[in-house]
């Protein structure tokens, strides 16, 4: 019997994984059944939402399973193995699985684990994909480059200070089989080969680059790759790894937490909070869902670093709980108190 594929999509905070994912989904070939495994930050489930619905046929709401406890590489043993063994438990096999990291996932010890013997016989890694934002690393924001990188230290005040995000960006480059460059529609052509080339110092030779925009791509180009990449991880070394004795380890050096408030004021009044506190507390992403008065859908909301976007995304569903829902992370430790009362203070919830 043939092994189940199985395609970890990787990539920092914000570079546009879930936005992947969910054209991945409507655009498979009809007829693939694929199973989702998300690893979620914080405890609102705003990736599944997201996604859900967004393409029925080939991956069904009970078919997506989400992790939120913690990063998906410190919890292999305990959240990864048995889940991945209850799918394959399932008297209805899958085509196709299919694994969205969170942005503070260190890649390596999951494609280790496709070698424990509890799934090895079943299942293997038909590639890792990295996706990068083109935008952000022209900013210098989550970059390997640390000459970029300081030559924006007077400028913003978030990298004034010892950060591991350029090391965790170049593994998850390491790792990767094929490097997305998202968001490639934000930056001049000029600018992009810069941005490429920079990657490319980072990558390993043979690793595949393509560019998008919208996270949309050739389906081709993700599924049925084939590279069995559990077998080479050898030659995808990690900063963390290397320097903890091949064990994985948490990662103190980032904080989430979730708030969740009634209503607010206005979209206006939303988005001006939420820029503020971004500034003065140094968060790193943001997401989730507002609902907006005299508005009959939720708001979907997306930011990374400065750059926030936003849309409605379906009407309240019937019965459901119309909620402001935000899912906070940024370096450790968060004034978890200091950021709340920002969002209320600013938002001025009504009751």
């Amino acid at each position: 019997m043939s092994k189940i594929p199985t395609t970890v999509i990787t990539g920092f905070l914000g570079a546009g994984k879930t936005t992947l994912v969910r054209h991945l989904l409507a655009h498979a070939p009809r007829g693939k059944r694929i199973a989702l495994i998300i690893n979620e930050f914080g405890d609102i489930g705003v990736d599944k939402a997201i996604l859900a619905g967004c393409g029925d046929e080939t991956c069904r709401e009970e078919d997506m399973i989400e992790l939120s406890n913690g990063c998906i590489c410190c919890t292999v043993a305990e959240d990864f193995i048995p889940t991945m063994q209850a799918l394959l438990a399932r008297p209805d096999k899958f085509d196709h699985i299919v694994i969205e990291t969170s942005g503070l996932a260190l890649p390596q010890p999951l494609i280790r684990a496709f070698n424990w013997p509890e799934i090895k016989a079943q299942v293997t890694v038909d590639a890792v994909v990295t996706v990068a934002d083109a935008a952000a690393l022209a900013e210098g924001r989550f970059a390997a480059d640390e000459a970029a990188i300081d030559r924006l230290r007077q400028s913003d005040d978030m990298l004034d200070h010892e950060t591991p995000l350029g090391e965790l960006f170049e593994d998850q480059l390491m790792a990767a089989d094929l490097v997305i460059l998202n968001k490639t529609d934000l930056i001049d052509s000029v600018t992009l080969g810069k941005v490429e080339a920079s990657l490319r110092a980072e990558m390993r030779p043979g690793t595949g680059l393509i560019h998008a925009h919208n996270g949309h791509v050739d389906i081709a180009a993700l599924l049925g790759l084939g590279l069995g990449s559990e077998a080479d991880i050898a030659n995808r070394p990690s900063h963390h790894e290397l320097e903890h004795g091949g064990e994985a380890h948490e990662h103190d050096d980032f904080d989430s937490f979730s708030l969740r408030l009634p209503a607010v004021a206005g979209k206006d009044e939303l988005l001006a909070a939420i820029e503020t506190t971004i500034r003065t507390h140094d968060v790193l992403r943001l997401k989730g869902f507002a609902a907006i008065p005299g508005a009959g859908a939720r708001l979907a909301i997306q930011a990374v670093g400065p750059r926030l976007t936003t849309y409605f995304d379906r009407p309240w569903n019937d019965g459901e709980v119309c909620e402001t829902a935000l899912v906070v992370i940024g370096e450790s430790p968060l004034d978890h108190a200091a950021i709340t009362a920002s969002l209320q203070r600013a938002m001025t919830v009504v009751a």
